[in-house]
């Protein structure tokens, strides 16, 4: 019985996303379904086979070895930052930004990423029936994470109209970044971490496709010609010729631009997580049981039972997924890691996944900084306005994988 409602979830979280949709007439069914079969296949092999953990851990483990390259960067600064037990949440994903950035802007300079977007993207689209440049960003984000991500993605951003960039926005909240892939799998089983990670991906361009469909022509298809983070350029498509500014200066550019992105984001974190934490002050004046987390774990309750787990189960997981929303994974899986191998695997399997992403309040923050720091104001504007589904996104996301991949896990 369990497997069946956990069946009838999955299928009852695409009906929330459609429900919510806002061009219901514009989805391609072909394509959702399409992806969806993919996502279940991807599922049964990463769970059943131990060749896929390696592939997934394997290619976590390159992006793992560039950040820890950064924090040698770091550590000559502010080595009492790094040489430390737990880095804090500026020194472990944000500085990191300051080499990656600049990196991919030189690979940007030297025509590499812009080859890489051409083609890849390409293939993707065939198999997805997506636009080139998402199909491409799904993967980019898979393991960069969503701030890394969307600043070498810069100028592509600021070409493309408002709402794709808003389904890139929703997308954001879907993903991890690669830095922090380790920490996850010293307190979580690491094969659903990893699992978690490209199930993530393509639910959330399912999920982004439900809520926000858009048709893109031919001629908006195509990919920018990125000069870097920085970038100032707003008409380079394909094909066109653009004049190249020395390297240095460049590159200086570049790594003013990760700096003040850092900035922005951080001071975005910092306030959404402080007026989360005031809101329940003020909740716990009429009743110190009257939080955040309580609330929202009542109102996750029917899609936690609905992910196949019984009634007393159900309610400890909606706590859990109440908790991360309002805080981070980070609180979640500190207070589980001691007791997560006592769970059956059925629940071990899917809190696990459902926690490995940045789907919670803090993580709009940092996609509306991000945005903050690279559009106009009108593009800015658009995604501020829909804070609502950015946190639908993450939330269906992240209960889609916990779904599926629980289809397969008992």
């Amino acid at each position: 019985m369990y497997l069946v409602v956990n069946i009838v979830g999955i299928f009852i979280f695409l009906a929330i996303a459609f429900a919510f949709s806002k061009n219901r007439r514009n989805i391609k069914w072909r394509s959702i379904i399409l992806m969806l079969v993919i996502n279940v296949v991807l599922a049964w092999f990463f769970t059943s086979f131990s060749i896929g953990t390696e592939i997934v851990k394997g290619a976590a483990d390159g992006f793992n070895w560039l950040v820890d390259v950064a924090y040698e960067g770091i550590a000559f600064a502010l080595s009492s930052w790094v040489h430390v037990k737990s880095m804090d949440f500026v020194t472990s994903a944000l500085l990191p930004i300051l080499m990656i950035v600049p990196l991919f802007d030189i690979l940007t300079y030297i025509g590499v990423l812009p080859f890489i977007i051409k083609w890849i993207g390409r293939g993707l689209a065939v198999i997805t029936g997506q636009p080139k440049f998402e199909s491409f960003f799904a993967v980019e984000m898979m393991f960069l994470g969503n701030t890394e991500a969307l600043a070498v993605s810069s100028l592509q951003l600021k070409q493309m109209r408002a709402e794709r960039d808003l389904t890139l926005a929703m997308m954001s909240m879907s993903c991890v970044t690669a830095s922090i892939l380790g920490a996850y799998t010293q307190m979580m089983p690491g094969q659903y971490i990893l699992t978690a990670v490209p199930i993530n991906i393509i639910n959330s361009i399912i999920v982004t496709n439900l809520l926000n469909p858009l048709t893109v022509s031919p001629e908006e298809d195509t990919i920018a010609k990125m000069s870097g983070s920085n970038s100032n350029a707003t008409d380079e498509t394909e094909g066109t010729p653009a004049k190249r500014e020395p390297f240095f200066s460049f590159l200086g550019d570049s790594i003013l631009g990760a700096g003040r992105l850092i900035l922005i984001i951080a001071a975005n974190v910092i306030a959404f997580v402080a007026l989360a934490a005031l809101i329940d002050k003020i909740l716990m004046l009429v009743n110190p049981w009257l939080t955040l987390e309580h609330i929202l774990g009542i109102i996750m309750f029917p899609f936690a039972w609905l992910t196949g787990l019984d009634v007393h189960d159900a309610f400890k997981f909606a706590q859990f997924m109440g908790t991360k929303l309002v805080t981070n994974e980070f609180v979640v899986m500190g207070k589980v890691t001691g007791t997560i191998n006592d769970y059956a695997p059925h629940f071990k399997a899917m809190l696990t996944v459902f926690l490995t992403s940045f789907a919670n309040f803090s993580t709009v923050g940092m996609v509306i900084g991000a945005f903050k720091g690279i559009v106009d104001k009108e593009k800015n504007d658009l995604i501020s306005a829909n804070v609502g589904y950015l946190l639908l996104s993450g939330i269906l996301v992240s209960l889609l994988s916990a779904g599926i991949v629980g289809v397969f896990v008992w």
